[in-house]
């Protein structure tokens, strides 16, 4: 691991921080705003959706949304950019798309999972990914659902433990190769640091491998192209980065992985703007941006003349310390470079603006 040169090296500045009077468990930027959401659980057990607006150095709160049960998670990916409604997964197991502008009544709603939602993303909205809306779910319940909000009640696919295998708790999910009409993956993990490929062109599992720690956050660092490169995190304070341009038929995929910090990754979240950048947040309170470097080959052959990966390296561009307590949730403005909202256990989400990143 190199580190960057200090004079050109990326800042993180605390623009904004906002007290919460909740645990805040994910938070997101509405899509063409200068708005966010925070999404988490009341003291008195029920849901909290806030949405603020950043007015230069202060968040104004626009409205409070309590529903009955925790949230504890949400995406905007599978919604169009006129309507921007946010799908969200709660303690329940159920899984609601909200109209931000009339919140009263989900527009749809299915009872996706026996237990609750711990993960959830959204592909083929905000004129993102070719195909299909569709959403993903990943749950406590050990199955990964995948949901067009144009059918009712039923999964357009169900990714569940075979007979005779132990259901694991499944942490994270994120979908990736939306590059056309027909080809779509869903990639999961577990909290035994199973992670698991699932191609839903073919309904089947592409690809599984472990990396011995709960893995906490999954993410490719663009869903609508050819698959290119995948980042998991770790309970134990490590990240690996998976170069997913070459599957090898045995050994899978070429793999770096680095030791972040003695604590856990909660999520990584790539640079809207330039996909080699990511963050990592961590149960330290810290926040780490990374770059990822390409090798001079990305692949080569082996000694039986089959293509195999080659993983490039990781730099540190800038880390630093917000809180005393994890920050848990992440995300990129998709419209300004370098903005950043982040939630914390410690009740707060501050707003972020990351300088030099066009230097990079």
């Amino acid at each position: 691991m190199s580190v960057a040169a200090g004079a050109e090296r990326p800042q993180v500045v605390s623009h904004v921080q906002q007290a919460l009077s909740y645990t805040v468990f994910d938070c997101k930027w509405v899509p063409r705003s200068a708005r966010l959401l925070c999404l988490g659980s009341a003291a008195r057990g029920t849901g909290l959706v806030q949405l603020y607006e950043l007015h230069g150095a202060r968040l104004e709160l626009l409205r409070e949304i309590e529903k009955p049960k925790p949230i504890k998670c949400g995406t905007f990916g599978a919604t169009s950019l006129q309507q921007r409604y946010l799908a969200t997964g709660d303690f329940d197991g159920n899984l609601n798309i909200w109209n931000l502008e009339a919140p009263e009544i989900p527009v749809y709603s299915v009872k996706g999972h026996k237990e609750i939602i711990n993960s959830i993303d959204g592909v083929g909205g905000l004129g993102i990914g070719e195909g299909a809306p569709e959403i993903v779910t990943g749950s406590r319940d050990g199955t990964v659902k995948v949901w067009d909000p144009r059918q009712n009640d039923t999964p357009v696919a169900n990714m569940e433990p075979v007979q005779g295998e132990s259901k694991r708790d499944c942490w994270t999910v994120a979908f990736g190769n939306a590059y056309n009409q027909e080809e779509r993956v869903v990639c999961a993990g577990y909290d035994n640091g199973d992670i698991k490929l699932f191609d839903l062109k073919t309904m089947s599992l592409r690809w599984e491998t472990n990396i011995k720690n709960g893995v906490c956050s999954v993410e490719f660092d663009r869903k609508d192209i050819n698959m290119n490169k995948l980042v998991a995190t770790s309970l134990e304070g490590k990240f690996h980065v998976f170069d997913m341009r070459t599957q090898h038929p045995t050994k899978g995929f070429a793999s770096v992985s680095e030791k972040a910090q003695k604590s856990t990754i909660w999520q990584v979240r790539h640079l809207p703007q330039n996909r080699d950048i990511f963050m990592t947040s961590g149960g330290s309170g810290s926040l780490h941006l990374w770059k990822y470097e390409y090798p001079a080959q990305r692949s080569k052959k082996d000694s039986e003349g089959s293509e195999m990966g080659v993983a490039g390296s990781v730099s540190l561009l800038q880390n630093v310390t917000l809180s005393t307590q994890p920050i848990s949730s992440l995300d990129w403005s998709p419209d300004k470079k370098g903005l950043c909202v982040c939630g914390a256990f410690d009740q707060t989400v501050r707003v972020l603006i990351v300088t030099k990143l066009n230097k990079i």
